[in-house]
């Protein structure tokens, strides 16, 4: 079995203006990249679905869903952009866009575990772990992995599943959606007193956070996850992984102050993999996050894949 790929040309079509780090281009920067060095031909490309509103109702409060969904719909018939908070912004491609992300990881979860694929990437944006239960912020619309996880334990019975975050930025959404949910454990790093400013004081005990100060370099990171995230994992046996894929801790990434390298991500990967070939028969699904310097994101996400296709 492959690596499955998750993507759609209708993840381009949001667009949150001139100069916003959450760029379309940043999808064009991955598929250039894995063209380049011929990584593509190693991987399954899958077109991703629309999610259901019944799908995104795992993760997501019924009143927010309606809400979100008729304002997408109405900010796409009017061809205008509606800004949710000062960095987030609604446009006329978002609802497409949103549902193709929410749908890429459904479908994935559904692919890895019907055993159709090994494991699963999904290129798509917007992103999602910034999205709460009830609230869309922080480019966030959909929260994609939580949805993923609660379709993997309520549509195909799975008793345990994680959550690992390593974007330099706290995912508050994820946390909100899961904290208290002991069929999910999320383990995550991220930078402390950057945005959203969440994360000191976890919300459930099924919740292993680290916050690390800025400018701490890869090294550090990988001692914390061998301390913290390690004998967490062993000890609660997940049956599939799903990743918050955020690039952003890259030294070169303006968005934080953290210093990862590629190595990095391609360690981190390694250390996941070795758990759920362990735990969960090898069952992962990845989903894009953060990352917005164009070059570090784009050889991050092939170091990453480089170790979930195993070439």
């Amino acid at each position: 079995m492959s690596t499955a790929y998750y993507t759609h040309a209708e993840c381009r079509l949001h667009d949150m203006g001139e100069g916003h780090p959450e760029c379309p281009q940043r999808l064009d920067a991955i598929a250039d990249h894995l063209r380049a060095t011929g990584l593509d031909i190693a991987l399954d490309y899958q077109d991703a679905p629309l999610a259901t509103e019944a799908q995104i109702g795992r993760a997501h409060a019924a009143g927010y869903v309606l809400d979100i969904l008729d304002r997408m719909r109405r900010v796409r018939g009017l061809g205008e952009h509606h800004a949710v908070d000062p960095d987030t912004v609604l446009a006329p491609g978002t609802l497409l866009a949103a549902l193709r992300s929410a749908g890429a990881a459904v479908a994935a979860t559904d692919a890895v575990i019907g055993g159709r694929a090994a494991n699963a990437f999904c290129a798509v944006r917007p992103p999602g772990h910034h999205a709460e239960r009830a609230q869309a912020m922080g480019f966030c619309f959909f929260n994609n992995v939580a949805i993923a996880a609660r379709h993997a334990l309520d549509e195909h019975g799975l008793r345990r599943v994680a959550i690992i975050d390593f974007d330099v930025h706290h995912g508050n959404g994820t946390e909100d959606i899961v904290a208290g949910d002991e069929r999910i454990l999320m383990c995550s790093f991220y930078q402390d007193q950057l945005y959203p400013f969440s994360g000191g004081v976890p919300k459930g005990t099924n919740m292993v956070n680290l916050p690390v100060p800025a400018y701490t370099r890869g090294g550090a990171v990988r001692e914390l996850i061998e301390m913290m995230w390690m004998p967490r994992l062993e000890e609660y046996k997940p049956q599939m992984l799903f990743i918050s894929a955020g690039f952003d801790a890259h030294r070169e990434d303006d968005l934080g102050q953290l210093g990862l390298v590629e190595a990095d991500y391609e360690w981190i990967t390694q250390r996941l993999m070795s758990v759920a070939e362990r735990h969960a028969q090898g069952r992962i699904v990845s989903c894009l996050e953060g990352g917005y310097n164009l070059s570090a994101l784009a050889r991050s996400v092939a170091a990453h894949l480089r170790v979930l296709a195993q070439v």
